[in-house]
């Protein structure tokens, strides 16, 4: 007899599942889907506004980095004004007062100097030195009372910028005494 009230037990447990669905569970399936397509939505729209927000920061970064480029030198420029200030009143020099247009100019250096210090613009001064292609470009090589490979003259002076090299000093060199 517990044969049949299991058999019983058994075809009540599958009459159940194979009822059809009530409207009640039904809304209680169509809750998980509609919350699964809400949160879907949600995260589009956040994934939208963060591809939008990344956008305006790639614009906003090309203007400063264009802004950057077109105005790096704007202090050195303002700074050099004062140099360029300078050199006009030595030229309304009036004639014949050389002594003025010398004071002038010593100005003018001046100045010029304090730019380049401020700006880390750094004379190369190679007489005496031993030559260096790094820093220094020979016009030719002459015989001197001065070692080999020294420099013995300067034409033009070189410059480096923030320790790095903008311009090499143009410069004679010894190739020794004359033999």
């Amino acid at each position: 007899m517990s044969n049949e009230k299991e058999n019983k037990q058994v075809e009540d447990i599958q009459d159940k599942i194979n009822e059809p669905v009530v409207e009640d569970e039904e809304s209680t399936e169509v809750e998980p889907l509609q919350a699964a397509l809400d949160e879907a939505a949600e995260l589009k729209d956040k994934l939208l506004r963060q591809h939008a927000e990344m956008e305006n920061l790639r614009k906003r970064t090309e203007r400063q980095v264009a802004d950057a480029h077109k105005y790096a030198i704007e202090k050195f420029a303002t700074s050099l004004l004062d140099v360029l200030d300078n050199l006009e009143r030595a030229i309304e020099t009036e004639e014949g007062n050389e002594k003025a247009v010398r004071e002038g100019v010593a100005l003018t250096l001046d100045s010029w100097h304090k730019v380049a210090e401020k700006f880390k613009l750094e004379r190369i001064d190679a007489v005496g030195q031993s030559f260096d292609p790094h820093f220094h470009e020979a016009l030719s090589k002459m015989p001197s009372e001065e070692a080999e490979d020294i420099v013995i003259a300067q034409h033009v002076a070189g410059y480096t910028l923030n320790g790095r090299l903008i311009r090499p000093a143009k410069v004679l060199v010894s190739s020794g005494p004359a033999k």
